[in-house]
């Protein structure tokens, strides 16, 4: 590609970030599904984390912005920034849409995560080594949280379209998001902050339950730890 296309794309990439990031402002007052979008009414499901918890989203949002408009100015036409962009264009172009999409079908919102999550993933795997802070670290940051809300979905359509209930698909999906950060923070080796954000979706998953379902606390709990560990070697090397 030549390398003046490169530098749309990091504009692109950057207002990309920013309509994500205003997005919310478009649907307001969405704080998750209505129980009621369900057959099987989904009120307080054990696999959603606590309300405090997508805070998160916050730090997301100004870390891509401010990471991104650092490549548009420092790298616009590196070759391995070049690479992350691409992905990370086509995650965030569908996250924008996202909350509309929420509102209307939870069916299509999975699908949308999924594909954010996956597109996600692709940009982490492939972003640059130098500049970790303003590259690597927030898509690893959004990518990780985005690995806990993919699973998650998939819990709240299992249980509100019946075919598993509620506890038990807490259980699986909570699985599935443990195995799933165990497998992209052990392969990746960097990027702690993917780990992170996996961590504090559990724990958040852990307030949400302590004291109620105490099962699906304690599974989450265990995942949390389990995943500490290959984030604290990403840690350590600096990735």
């Amino acid at each position: 590609m030549p390398k003046s296309s490169r530098t749309l794309i990091a504009a692109l990439a950057l207002l990309l970030s920013i309509a994500f990031a205003v997005s919310p402002f478009f649907v307001p007052g969405f704080s998750g599904f209505d129980p009621n979008q369900f057959p099987i009414p989904q009120d307080n499901p054990p696999a959603q984390p606590a309300g405090y918890a997508f805070s998160i989203w916050g730090v997301i949002y100004l870390w891509l912005i401010v990471g991104l408009a650092y490549g548009l100015l420092r790298a616009p036409r590196d070759a391995q920034w070049h690479d992350m962009r691409v992905p990370l264009c086509l995650s965030l172009a569908v996250g924008t849409t996202w909350l509309a999409v929420a509102v209307m079908s939870p069916i299509w919102a999975a699908v949308l995560i999924w594909v954010m999550l996956i597109t996600a993933l692709i940009a982490l795997f492939v972003a640059p080594v130098e500049d970790p802070l303003w590259a690597a670290a927030p898509v690893g940051l959004y990518a990780g949280w985005l690995s806990a809300a993919s699973c998650v979905s998939l819990a709240l359509l299992a249980a509100g379209y019946g075919y598993l209930d509620g506890e038990t698909a807490a259980a699986v999906f909570i699985g599935l998001a443990v195995v799933l950060g165990l497998i992209v923070q052990t392969v990746l080796g960097r990027i702690p902050t993917y780990g992170i954000a996996v961590i504090w979706g559990l724990l958040g998953i852990v307030a949400a339950n302590w004291g109620h379902t105490p099962l699906i606390a304690y599974m989450a709990l265990g995942g949390s730890v389990i995943m500490a560990l290959p984030t604290l070697r990403a840690f350590l090397r600096r990735g």
